[in-house]
């Protein structure tokens, strides 16, 4: 079997796939990717074929301010129409001879479009159980347009059985959010269908989604609300096995006393001033820091011995090493975090984020900053207090104990689901 594994995501969207295609060559089958041009050294460097796709992603990441004014909607428009038509020039060719495609995240626009053309296979693939549709939770905004209050002010519960009002009301916002697809990017998708041959769709979002999408995330930190039966496919997170050695420098300053604090933002864009008001925070409560680097080319405030900046290293060799992790709440690094034991406080910028830094709440294995709404950008007093929280012997114990429930075969169970036809 040959796999084109397809995401026009950051490292968040891209390190699954590389998870699965790893499974599937341990398995015997053949794996190829179709990723942004960041990737592609990494990806290639594994021994995966690679077709890159987009712009590079990283000048995304500057850690300026985001306080911005929202693309106008003729601005938008031609953004979509650009990233539609960079993916329908770019997945077939990349498609050529394979039998199934799986495409990764919600702008993963031309995918099942490009299969249905070659008569192959079409998976389509979440990271986080409220970016899929169900009555037991309401719709996190893609297109920058809120259809419900900030996640942590909503009276709708996000997880668990919903009461009958909310349930109607989060199907209302269901059909909103399918009416906001359509009207986004039916008629981009449509037009590059009908140069292909192919009908027009005229539900996009389930076009996208399918009617059987996959769950890539672990049921005990992103559980789906519903019954395994119905609709959602499961398969837990897809881990990524890391056996990199920590560098040298890192290595020893771990080993110089107690366990330091840790603050990264992996490959999105960081609040301004996150890390040296992280440092200042652990300061204050005797604890030293490691600040990863990360797109947003996080730095300290200074140079002093108890902190000491990194570049990319592996979480899971890093992780289970410190007290406290303090992160954007990315699905990969709360699943990280949270297999190492390590306590979080979890720094929610958009889309899903905000939904795992509720359930590191929720689990007892973390806090969200803030806490409440409206969010507010975090300093070093307010770092203080959650690091204060989280640092608590009864956070760690709880973490502790929740390590031990996270699974880390999900992309071994998606590649056997893929081999097995499902």
């Amino acid at each position: 079997m040959r796999v084109l594994l397809s995401t026009i995501g950051t490292r968040g969207e891209v390190q699954p796939m590389v998870a699965l295609a790893m499974a599937l060559r341990e398995l015997g089958q053949e794996a190829r990717l179709c990723v942004p041009p960041d990737f592609r050294d990494w990806v290639g460097g594994l021994g995966f074929p690679v077709v890159p796709i987009g712009p590079e992603l990283r000048p995304t990441a500057s850690a300026a301010p985001r306080v911005q004014a929202p693309p106008t909607p003729e601005q938008r428009r031609r953004m979509i129409e650009g990233t539609v038509a960079v993916q329908f020039a770019t997945i077939p060719a990349a498609a050529e001879g394979c039998d199934v495609v799986v495409a990764g995240g919600a702008m993963s626009m031309a995918a099942h479009s490009v299969a249905e053309r070659l008569g192959i296979g079409y998976v389509y693939v979440s990271y986080c159980p409220v970016t899929l549709p169900s009555p037991h939770h309401a719709p996190v905004p893609v297109w920058g347009q809120a259809p419900v209050p900030v996640l942590g002010q909503a009276p709708v519960p996000v997880l668990g059985q919903a009461p009958a009002d909310a349930t109607a009301g989060n199907r209302a916002l269901w059909a909103e959010d399918a009416r906001r697809w359509n009207g986004t990017v039916g008629a981009a998708i449509n037009a590059h269908r009908a140069a292909a041959g192919l009908s027009p769709v005229a539900d996009t979002r389930g076009h996208l989604f399918t009617d059987r999408p996959w769950l890539a995330a672990d049921p005990t930190l992103g559980p789906w609300p519903e019954p395994a039966d119905i609709g959602v496919v499961q398969t837990g997170a897809w881990i990524l096995p890391d056996r990199r050695p920590l560098p040298p420098e890192l290595e020893k300053f771990l080993g110089d006393g107690e366990p330091p604090v840790c603050v990264g933002f992996g490959s999105v864009r960081a609040p301004r001033d996150i890390a040296r008001a992280t440092v200042a925070a652990a300061r204050a409560l005797g604890r030293r820091v490691i600040v990863l680097r990360g797109w947003a080319g996080l730095s300290p405030a200074d140079d002093g011995p108890d902190c000491l900046p990194v570049d990319e290293v592996d979480q899971q060799a890093l992780f289970p090493r410190v007290a406290a992790v303090v992160h954007h709440g990315g699905a990969g690094t709360t699943t990280a975090a949270a297999l190492a034991g390590a306590p979080q406080v979890v720094v929610p910028q958009l889309y899903d984020q905000h939904y795992w830094a509720r359930r590191a709440g929720d689990l007892g294995i973390g806090i969200a900053h803030p806490p409440a709404a409206p969010p507010a950008a975090p300093t070093a007093e307010s770092l203080a207090e959650a690091l204060g929280r989280v640092l608590h012997p009864d956070v760690a114990a709880r973490a502790a104990s929740v390590a031990g429930e996270v699974r880390t075969d999900g992309a071994e169970v998606a590649a056997q689901r893929l081999i097995d036809g499902a």
